[in-house]
C-alpha cells in the first residue's frame, strides 16, 4: 500500500520570474501545481544594476499564502549572487545582479595573483565574468563589504528571512569559485591569497540538511499552522533541475534549458585537467556527491532579448516562420560573452553575423532561426566535448526546463547532437526540489527512485535525429574560422 500523499512548497526563483509551486508526492504520485508566479524585475539605480529582492520576498510570501497547508518548504534560485547583512542581520542594500558590469577586467586582476589555471585546478570552475568571487574582488573596497558581517546567497538570504537561521546551501556554493570540488568544502588556500574573508560566510549545507521552520510572523502572514519546517535542497536551480532528470541509467546528457542553457553530464568526481578548462567546462557540485560538469551557454535569452526589442511579438507565430526559414544559414557563438548584456540584440547578433562573413539575418524569423540553430550547435558541442573529456558514454539527451516547450529547439538539438532527445519535464528545478524534501522526508527513495517517479508521472517527449549531420559539421567548422 502506497504512503500518504504530502504537499511540499518549492519556492523556484529564475532570472525573470519566481514561482511557487505545490507538489504532492509519494512513491507512485508526484503532481505539481502552480500556487503563485511573480514577475523578477532588475532595477537599473545610479550605482548599477540591482535585484529587487524585497519584491521577490513579497512573492514568496504571497505564494506561500496561496498554496495553503504544507508538510515543508524548499527554495532555489539563480546562482553566484548574494546579499550582505550588517551586525544586526539587517540588509545592506539590494544584491547586485549578476550581468552588472562591475566585474569588468577583474578576473585579469585575479589571475595576477592565482594564474587561471591554478584558480581552475583548485575550484574546476570555468570562467565567467560574474562569479562570486570576481564580485567580491570588484567589491572589495566598497562601503557595504566592510561593514559587512554576513554574507548569504540569494536562496539562503531568504531562507534567513523566513527562519531567522543561517546557512550555506553546498550546490550553490560551488559556483562562488571559492569551494573545492574534491573535498566539498571551501577553497582555503584561493580564498586567502586572494583576500576573501570565508567567515562572511554561514556554515555549509547540504541538499536535506534541516534549514530552520518558519518564523512566528511568517505564519501569521501566510496564513500556515506551525510547525512548518523548511528544507535544503539544490538551491542552484539546476543541481534541482538535474536531480528531476528522468534518466534510466547514467549513460546520459542533460541540457537545462531557460534564459542560461546548462549542458553536460553527471560524474562521480570532477574533471580538472587543462583540457577541461581550455574548454571551459565547470565542476559544480550536486545531490549525492554527484558532479555537475557542463558547460554555461547563452540560452534563450538571445530569444527573450529579441522579442523584448520586437515588442513581444506572438512566439508561436515566431516560431512556426523560424521553421520555414532555411537551416544553418547564419550561425553565432551562444557562449559569447558578448551577449552578456541587455538590450539591442538584433542588432548584436546581426553584427556578428556580418563580421564572420556570413548572411545577415534581417526579419525576427530569420533572427530567431540563427538563435536556435546556433544554440543547438552549441548544444551539439558542448555534449561531444564533454563526453571526450570525460571520457563518459552518452546514449540519449535529456532536455529539461522551459525551453523544452520550444519544440523546434529540441529537433534542431537532437539532429546537432545525433542523439535522441527526451524533452521533459518542464518544471524540473521546482520537481527537484520538491522531491528532495519528499526524500528528506521519508515519501520517496533513492535518487534512482525519485527519477523513476519522474518518468512515470511527468509529460515527455521524445525526438530522434533527422537531417545530414555533415550540415552540422559543416556549421561548426564554419563558426570557428570565424
Amino acid at each position: 500500500m502506497s504512503a500518504a500523499v504530502r504537499s511540499y512548497a518549492a519556492v523556484d526563483l529564475g532570472a525573470s520570474s519566481g514561482r511557487v509551486m505545490v507538489g504532492r508526492a509519494n512513491g507512485d504520485t508526484l503532481d505539481l501545481v502552480e500556487a503563485h508566479r511573480f514577475p523578477n524585475r532588475p532595477v537599473r539605480t545610479p550605482e548599477g544594476l540591482r535585484w529587487d529582492v524585497l519584491a521577490l520576498y513579497a512573492g514568496v510570501l504571497d505564494g506561500l499564502r496561496a498554496a495553503g497547508q504544507v508538510d515543508s518548504v524548499g527554495i532555489d534560485s539563480w546562482a553566484v549572487d548574494y546579499g550582505l547583512l550588517d551586525a544586526d542581520g539587517a540588509l545592506l542594500g539590494n544584491p547586485v545582479h549578476y550581468r552588472d558590469s562591475r566585474t569588468e577586467g577583474v578576473a585579469e586582476k585575479v589571475w595576477a595573483t592565482v594564474p587561471a589555471a591554478e584558480l581552475y585546478a583548485a575550484t574546476g570552475l570555468q570562467y565567467a565574468p560574474f562569479n562570486t568571487l570576481y564580485q567580491l574582488v570588484a567589491a572589495r573596497s566598497s562601503a557595504q563589504l566592510a561593514y559587512a558581517r554576513r554574507l548569504l546567497l540569494i536562496p539562503d538570504l531568504l531562507s534567513y528571512w523566513l527562519t531567522g537561521e543561517f546557512g550555506t546551501e553546498l550546490t550553490n556554493a560551488s559556483t562562488t569559485q571559492l569551494i573545492d570540488p574534491r573535498t566539498r568544502d571551501w577553497a582555503y588556500d584561493v580564498a586567502a591569497r586572494l583576500g576573501v574573508d570565508l567567515g562572511l560566510f554561514a556554515p555549509l549545507r547540504r541538499p536535506g540538511d534541516p534549514a530552520g521552520l518558519l518564523r512566528p510572523q511568517v505564519l501569521e502572514e501566510t496564513g500556515l499552522t506551525g510547525p512548518v519546517p523548511v528544507t535544503t535542497v539544490g538551491s542552484h536551480d539546476t543541481a534541482s533541475a538535474v536531480a528531476a532528470v528522468p534518466a534510466g541509467g547514467e549513460r546520459f546528457a542533460y541540457i537545462c534549458t531557460g534564459t542560461w542553457s546548462l549542458a553536460g553530464l553527471e560524474l562521480d568526481a570532477p574533471v580538472l585537467t587543462e583540457e577541461s578548462r581550455a574548454a571551459n567546462f565547470t565542476n559544480e557540485l550536486g545531490l549525492d556527491g554527484t558532479v555537475r560538469y557542463l558547460r554555461n551557454i547563452m540560452g534563450l535569452w538571445l530569444l527573450q532579448e529579441c522579442v523584448r526589442e520586437w515588442g513581444d511579438p506572438d512566439l508561436g507565430e515566431l516560431l512556426r516562420a523560424a521553421a520555414g526559414v532555411p537551416a544553418l544559414r547564419s550561425v553565432v557563438d551562444a557562449g559569447d560573452a558578448a551577449f552578456l548584456a541587455p538590450g539591442r540584440m538584433p542588432e548584436r547578433i546581426a553584427a556578428a553575423c556580418r563580421e564572420s562573413g556570413q548572411p545577415v539575418p534581417s526579419s525576427p524569423a530569420e533572427v530567431t532561426r540563427c538563435i536556435l540553430d546556433s544554440l543547438a550547435l552549441a548544444h551539439r558541442r558542448a555534449v561531444a566535448e564533454a563526453r571526450s573529456l570525460a571520457d563518459h558514454p552518452v546514449d540519449v539527451v535529456h532536455v529539461v526546463g522551459g525551453g523544452t516547450r520550444n519544440t523546434l529547439l529540441c529537433q534542431l538539438t537532437a539532429d546537432a547532437c545525433g542523439l535522441p532527445v527526451v524533452a521533459g519535464p518542464a518544471e524540473a528545478a521546482a520537481l527537484g526540489n520538491v522531491l528532495v524534501q519528499a526524500r528528506t522526508h521519508g515519501v520517496v527513495g533513492d535518487r534512482a527512485s525519485m527519477r523513476r517517479l519522474v518518468a512515470r508521472t511527468q509529460p515527455l517527449v521524445r525526438y530522434e535525429p533527422q537531417g545530414d549531420p555533415a550540415a552540422w559539421r559543416a556549421a561548426e567548422d564554419r563558426l570557428a574560422r570565424g
